[in-house]
């Protein structure tokens, strides 16, 4: 019986002494975590954001100041970059190129249940130290609402949602590779 004693107390003492090795060794490794995830060229230093142009027909007259400030506001939060009027170190400019609202869930009465609002905008992105990350692209986005409200009792809510998905595209876009 003192055998097997001795046996079973040498392997708890050796299990546990390596339970203990390897607590000790992982909690002295770190992650870095980046919560926004951004790769910004180390030597980028200030950002532009041009006014965005309503080219869009049926907009309102304040989308483009709305998502022109959306657009600085996301981009001067989640990064260390100073904001600039011009010729930034990474720019942006564009034009807001679509505006429409149409049915989507049409009902047996020809009525439809649900419409959509979308916003499309064009997006000319430079990075002044690697061309390859440059782009020129349209970004399109909708939200729906039920054909009980008006358009007009829901467009700043559904302006201001739409503004954010196409900001977080742009944004994912240009600074996470996306």
């Amino acid at each position: 019986m003192s055998l097997l004693n001795f046996i079973f107390n040498y392997k708890v003492k050796h299990n546990l002494a390596v339970i203990a090795c390897l607590i000790s060794l992982l909690s002295s490794c770190k992650t870095h975590y980046s919560f926004s995830g951004a790769s910004i060229p180390p030597e980028a230093k200030t950002i532009s954001v041009q006014y965005f142009q309503n080219n869009a027909s049926l907009a309102p007259p304040t989308l483009s100041q709305t998502f022109t400030e959306a657009l600085r506001d996301k981009l001067s939060s989640q990064s260390h970059l100073s904001l600039t009027t011009k010729g930034g170190d990474l720019s942006f400019e564009g034009s807001i190129t679509g505006y429409a609202t149409s049915p989507i869930a049409i009902q047996s009465t020809d009525q439809a249940a649900l419409n959509r609002l979308t916003i499309t905008v064009n997006v000319k992105y430079t990075c002044s130290f690697d061309e390859k990350k440059n782009f020129d692209q349209s970004f399109t986005r909708y939200a729906d609402y039920t054909s009980a409200q008006s358009l007009t009792s829901v467009e700043d809510g559904l302006i201001h949602d739409i503004n954010d998905q196409l900001v977080q595209d742009i944004f994912n876009r240009a600074l996470n590779d996306w």
